[in-house]
């Protein structure tokens, strides 16, 4: 079960599956001791490190399900196709390609279990476990950013528009909060209050 659970995570485009809450906790470490063998296969130095890289690969395999087994029987037979390679075999690659470079410089906590409530049919407690790091929590943080950056140029240009009309108006900048100079400079004094705020 937890293999199947760990091939499911490993696999899935969101980084992420819904299951019930102990399972995910059994998986937590399941799951975290794999991405540490790819880690560690990525971060080897030496004249050694392709039999050792092989040999945590190796490792790491018993964590998944093996490949075809009856592979070399099929071959031979003519008209018949090779099976197609497992999911197991798919998230070993996933495993040391792309997981092992993304937390080359993380020293655990890999994963990440949010509670979502119980389940209606059997009120089982249901959680996430995903990766942390993963694609979408990249995105959120970059838009994040982008976001404050825009509203901070938004006040600095509200507060450029405001001090342009007073020069302009040969109002002084501190008497914008006055209702004489609110009078005067209209709409843009309100707005250099409210974004001062």
């Amino acid at each position: 079960m937890l293999r199947n659970l760990a091939v499911s995570l490993i696999n899935s485009r969101e980084e992420r599956i819904v299951t019930t809450l102990p399972k995910a906790k059994e998986l937590r470490p399941f799951v975290e001791r794999a991405i540490t063998l790819s880690r560690r296969a990525n971060g080897l130095e030496g004249d050694d490190t392709g039999p050792r890289a092989l040999h945590l690969r190796r490792q790491a395999a018993g964590f998944f399900h093996a490949g075809n087994m009856q592979q070399a029987a099929l071959t031979g037979r003519r008209g018949q196709l090779r099976l197609p390679r497992t999911a197991g075999v798919a998230a070993l690659k996933r495993l040391f390609d792309e997981l092992g470079e993304r937390y080359k410089d993380r020293p655990g906590g890999y994963t990440r279990i949010l509670k979502l409530g119980r389940r209606a049919g059997d009120n089982a407690e249901l959680a996430i476990i995903e990766l942390v790091d993963n694609q979408a929590e990249r995105e959120a943080l970059e838009a994040a950013k982008k976001r404050k950056s825009a509203g901070s140029k938004k006040k600095k240009s509200a507060e450029a528009i405001v001090l342009t009309l007073c020069t302009h108006q040969s109002v002084a900048p501190q008497k914008t909060r006055d209702s004489v100079a609110d009078r005067q400079l209209g709409h843009f004094s309100r707005v250099l209050v409210s974004i001062r705020r």
